[in-house]
């Protein structure tokens, strides 16, 4: 895993830890909801993270396609074709 994968995955924690709260408050204080509501919210945001980091994961990250040995070898060989 790379830093950044893992900072996002720490940012994303963090941030979904918030709403949860958020969510929490609201509901204990102004929302009036049946007790298994709390349950399907946690379910929910846990749900929404795993399937965001889930993305994040796969999509392609075109910053380590390229190797800078091969890049290098590249420039050199295109400069030599033009002082031909």
């Amino acid at each position: 895993m790379k830093k950044k994968d893992l900072i996002f995955t720490m940012g994303l924690t963090l941030l979904m830890g918030v709403i949860w709260m958020l969510g929490e408050l609201v509901m204990g204080l102004w929302i009036a909801v049946i007790p298994s509501a709390h349950i399907f919210w946690i379910a929910g945001i846990v749900l929404v993270t795993l399937i965001i980091n889930v993305w994040h994961t796969f999509k392609e990250d075109k910053s380590g396609e390229e190797d800078a040995r091969k890049s290098k070898y590249e420039r050199k060989a295109a400069r030599r074709k033009r002082k031909k």
